[in-house]
């Protein structure tokens, strides 16, 4: 006597395969959000646009020490054109940030051109000095601390 097994069909089986589908989606979604915080990029937001533009300008302000390691590196007009394109976003974006944004980016653009006067300043007087050759214009300078 051989019993022909009985077959039971699950009438959620369509709920339970969108369910499992919708928790892998999930899994690999949290999974694609890890990997792209350990490669440690910041999000693409106002704030990080204005972090790049202020980071290109600092570079261009000395924060590059030159390959002898006794100076600094200057661009000035590199750090002019990141002042520059940060005064251009501030006008362009005017009244449409939060006062947040609007503070940062303010308080990012003073900084950086008074650090701008400053270097710009620095570099006067070290040109000004018996023996020092001027670089060609728009070409990154070398300045040492005294």
């Amino acid at each position: 006597m051989s019993e022909t097994p009985k077959i039971h069909v699950d009438a959620d089986w369509k709920a339970e395969a969108q369910a499992e589908k919708e928790r892998l989606v999930a899994v690999e979604s949290e999974n694609a959000e890890t990997a792209e915080g350990e490669r440690g990029l910041p999000p693409a937001d106002f704030k990080g646009l204005v972090g790049v533009l202020a980071s290109q300008a600092i570079m261009g302000l000395g924060a590059m020490p030159d390959q002898s390691g006794k100076g600094v590196m200057i661009d000035l007009e590199g750090a002019k054109f990141a002042i520059d394109l940060l005064d251009m976003v501030e006008q362009k974006t005017a009244g449409n940030l939060s006062e947040d944004e609007s503070n940062e980016l303010g308080a990012v653009l003073v900084e950086l051109r008074a650090r701008f006067v400053q270097i710009t300043k620095l570099m006067a007087e070290q040109m000004a000095k018996p023996g020092a050759t001027p670089a060609a214009p728009g070409t990154p300078q070398i300045i040492t601390p005294e």
